[in-house]
């Protein structure tokens, strides 16, 4: 948005300073006011972050021939820096837990102790009357 102010500032420069001359007038004040604009939806659409960046840069790229070589250089380098700055933000997001911080696992127990969270002969994952004394007895 701050460069493209001071490209259109540029434009109001007196006529021994302004280099460019002929039919982009029209582009010299069109071209940085896309880029105010793009500027100003960057900051109140951010969801659209990654086109209005993109148009930026473009319209960036285009000062260069349309007004005064990008405001004499200033206009074009704060145009893309800022532009390449907006299509790496990213707005703010509710925090997320890690989920790539690993717990360390336990050391394995040997065979002969049971596993604390079940009694012995009972298997995992099953309801309270499946240990041994539950079973059917062949008759």
């Amino acid at each position: 948005m701050l460069a493209g102010a001071e490209i259109l500032f540029t434009e109001k420069a007196p006529m021994r300073m302004v280099i460019r001359i002929g039919m982009l007038g029209l582009a010299g004040y069109v071209v940085p006011a896309l880029m105010v604009l793009c500027g100003l939806l960057l900051i109140f659409h951010p969801v659209q972050r990654v086109f209005y960046s993109v148009l930026a840069v473009l319209a960036t790229l285009g000062t260069w021939v349309t007004s005064n070589l990008g405001g004499f250089f200033i206009g074009l380098l704060l145009g893309l820096a800022g532009s390449s700055l907006a299509f790496g933000w990213l707005p703010d997001q509710p925090r997320r837990r890690r989920l790539l911080r690993r717990t360390p696992k336990p050391a394995p127990r040997p065979a002969s102790q049971p596993a604390p969270d079940r009694e012995p002969g009972r298997e995992p994952g099953r309801g309270p009357d499946y240990g041994p004394e539950h079973r059917a007895t062949p008759a």
